[in-house]
């Protein structure tokens, strides 16, 4: 990977600016390096013998680590004065980090449907500056820098402007780590007001599909910040509305999610409770 071998003299010596430019750059070949590897263990179809479990629901494979492996060593070959932190491996949240979930949406991996994605967040100062989602199945790369927009494979992305809540299509991720009630009665009020529900098992992907307006918008009662991080820099960049997931120690414990297009804000800040 060319860009990789001259990141790390380049990270010392340029602007700001230009380091931002950088990192932006090197996330997005380092996504479609994971996303390759992802894609060739993927297409191994390691089918139902292969699958482990973390805790209910919740699903391992060998492949999360390996590509998990294969992002934080590119990125901290690149910038290592940054922090690194990852889902299967941990790290340390520091003022300049890589949050990073190696395929979210391993339930789908792992038996072999083909819905998941790699997600690349760079968090500096108490704000997102970086987002970066790789549908590798698809060959979609979405990439999001603060104040500069997003793009999905270099075009640029809007969110879907939809007003009305009887004509929008919610996506509502479920966590195991709150009773399943409260997903339930969730999903209820929403369809009380009329909008379609789905749930495709990807919670990062879901927030760049509202990102890219194929979707009104993406709730869940709680999120950990490596689902959540690149994928509402990306709503906000295309013109959506998002929550502060950052507060209240969102970054290191997690918190309630929602973007969507701001004409449904109202709707959906209401459904969920958000204060």
């Amino acid at each position: 990977m060319p860009a990789l071998s001259t990141a790390r003299v380049a990270d010392r010596t340029l602007s700001p600016a230009k380091k931002s430019d950088l990192r932006l750059s090197v996330a997005c070949a380092v996504a479609r390096e994971a996303g390759a590897l992802a894609r060739r263990r993927f297409n191994g179809r390691p089918g139902a013998t292969g699958i482990n479990l973390k805790g209910h629901q919740d699903y391992l494979s060998a492949v999360d680590a390996e590509v998990e492996g294969l992002v934080r060593s590119r990125l901290l070959e690149s910038f290592p004065d940054d922090s690194f932190f990852g889902e299967e491996g941990g790290g340390s949240f520091d003022d300049n980090v890589w949050v990073v979930d190696p395929i979210d949406g391993t339930a789908n991996f792992v038996r072999g449907i083909s819905q998941f994605c790699i997600s690349i967040a760079y968090v500096r100062d108490g704000q997102i500056q970086i987002g970066i989602i790789y549908d590798p199945m698809q060959d979609e790369l979405f990439a999001a820098e603060r104040g500069r927009g997003a793009t999905l494979n270099g075009e640029p992305l809007r969110v879907s402007g939809l007003g009305d809540m009887q004509s929008a299509t919610i996506e509502a991720g479920w966590s195991t780590r709150l009773p399943l009630s409260q997903y339930v009665d969730l999903v209820g009020r929403i369809l009380a007001e009329g909008a379609g529900v789905r749930r495709g098992g990807s919670g990062a992907l879901a927030l760049a599909y509202v990102a890219a307006g194929r979707i009104d918008g993406y709730c869940e009662l709680h999120m950990n910040s490596w689902d959540a991080l690149a994928g509402m820099l990306l709503i906000v960049e295309a013109g959506g509305w998002v929550n502060d997931f950052l507060a209240h120690s969102g970054l290191r414990n997690g918190n309630i999610v929602l973007g969507c297009t701001p004409g449904l804000k109202g709707s959906l800040v209401r459904l969920m409770g958000i204060a």
